[in-house]
């Protein structure tokens, strides 16, 4: 292994686990491993809580402004060392550097940038409501606590700044874990916060399984739980929180629609579906795997999709060419290989591209990877696993539809509302039918941008709350209502008669 152990941190320093136990990191571009972390142990997690406890009096009270300075020097640290961090998340994730380097680190940083300047800009400020001429009501935002911030392994760094950006900016303190299967970002993350100037306990890092996890969000000194993953995991985690009343935020699953309306231009309607489903390897919660195409466009869409697929690259990581990585971990690189397996077999739809080979010219040294092929069914139907289930890889599922309120009905017939997206030159049909889909986030002639300032969260089984924008600010604090009567004379039934 040559990668540095990965220890815990809190109360700002870098801590071996009392555990005594530890996991390797796999390398999915080889199957090798090459990294050990420590896993944490109850009292491990419990003295993390405990850093973050002592730190939050005074972090709560630091003026927003003051907050902001130190989160922008984060900032300009994570630029600054962008392409190294980059590195990092290719080797842990497999993604190409080609997008790491301007995705993965870039786009964590700018919520970072956002909710710096959103705190220093009176994005905290209460209200004030005149009620009568000498009584008003006022609120104040207020920190919530110790929160806990339970990552994936597909964004490792973006989503832990998704979740600690609004946290800290808000005055919260917050104890994170990682996912186990791309964990070494978090040590980083942390150090890059201590140098900018948070102090000891505001940030930490706790490593390990679901047990870890399960134990830090069940734990009677957290606020509240921010959490990314699939659905059956966070409906565990949320009904743990409701148990101790505990704020939840959940990003979650899904399986959602890319409907392509039948003027849409055929070269924007194949670059929609590809980014909505090979970009990160299919390995994106957002994903347009269920992409309903008007039958009188059908063959030109296939024709010219067999055509683009040969633009998808499957090279070493590192080549800057390289488009398409590999799948982040033996057991989903098993899960997706099974859905394909079932699509062909089960399912009987119609292969169009792909399958169970790896991809064409994998560079020597890289055979035993995690590679599995884009891969593109067509003439499926609603009821097949393949158009139903989450698979979380790059498989495409192409359905034809005749009319708009038809396809707006099985587009809905999910228990998932995560993203939906419309593809057409008539915008006004576009907003039309983007207003009949149920989905939290969704986009009309492009897919999977999700800036800072855009406010994303679930609808249905995809989630509870929001992350980024305004309302993601909104989703750390807690309100205090004030009512000042300033008369001096108290409203009362109990006067003399």
């Amino acid at each position: 292994m040559s990668y540095p152990a990965q220890k815990l941190y809190y109360d700002g320093k870098v801590q071996p686990a009392t555990s005594g136990k530890t996991f390797k990191t796999i390398d999915p571009s080889t199957a090798k491993p090459f990294a050990e972390v420590h896993t944490a142990s109850p009292a491990d997690i419990d003295a993390a809580i405990s850093s973050a406890r002592k730190a939050f009096p005074s972090w709560s009270q630091t003026p927003p402004i003051a907050r902001s300075r130190i989160l922008l020097k984060a900032v300009e640290l994570l630029r600054s060392r962008n392409d190294e961090i980059a590195k990092i998340e290719t080797r842990d994730t497999g993604k190409p550097f080609s997008e790491t380097s301007t995705v993965d680190v870039i786009t964590g940083t700018d919520v970072l940038e956002y909710f710096a300047n959103l705190v220093a800009s009176g994005g905290l400020n209460g209200e004030t409501t005149q009620l009568r001429p000498d009584a008003w009501i006022y609120t104040k935002k207020e920190a919530l606590g110790v929160c806990a911030g339970i990552g994936a392994w597909n964004y490792p760094l973006q989503i832990a700044l998704w979740k600690s950006a609004p946290c800290l900016a808000a005055g919260n303190c917050m104890v994170y874990k990682p996912s186990e299967v791309t964990p070494l970002h978090g040590q980083i993350l942390a150090q890059i916060y201590a140098e900018a100037g948070i102090p000891p306990g505001v940030f930490n890092i706790v490593h390990g399984d679901g047990a870890v996890g399960g134990y830090l969000t069940s734990h009677p000194g957290i606020a509240k739980v921010s959490f990314t993953g699939q659905v059956s995991t966070g409906q565990k985690v949320a009904a743990s929180a409701a148990g101790g009343m505990k704020y939840v935020t959940m990003e979650l699953g899904g399986k959602s629609p890319l409907i392509i309306l039948p003027d849409t231009d055929l070269e924007s309607a194949v670059d929609g579906a590809m980014m909505a489903n090979f970009f990160s390897t299919g390995q994106v919660c957002t994903n347009g795997t269920r992409v309903f195409v008007h039958k009188s466009m059908k063959a030109a869409f296939e024709k010219r999709l067999l055509e683009k697929m040969e633009c998808v690259r499957a090279l070493e990581p590192m080549d800057a060419n390289s488009n398409f990585g590999p799948l982040v971990s033996e057991a989903h690189y098993k899960k997706v290989l099974s859905y394909i397996k079932h699509g062909v077999e089960n399912d009987e739809a119609k292969l169009l591209y792909g399958g169970f080979s790896k991809p064409k010219k994998i560079p020597s040294g890289y055979e035993n990877g995690f590679w599995v092929q884009p891969t593109v069914f067509t003439d499926c139907t609603d009821s097949m696993k393949i158009t139903t289930e989450e698979i979380f890889g790059p498989v495409l599922c192409i359905l034809t539809y005749d009319t708009v309120d038809e396809v707006v009905q099985r587009a809905n017939n999910t228990k998932l509302g995560l993203a939906a997206g419309v593809f057409g030159k008539d915008l006004n049909k576009c907003h039309e039918i983007i207003g009949k889909l149920e989905a939290g986030i969704t986009w009309v002639n492009t897919w999977g941008e999700s800036p800072a300032e855009m406010s994303v969260g679930g609808w249905k089984l995809s989630g509870v709350g929001v992350e980024n924008g305004r309302r993601g600010l909104n989703a750390w604090v807690r309100e205090r209502s004030t009512l000042v009567e300033g008369s001096g004379v108290v409203g009362t039934v109990f006067a003399k008669l």
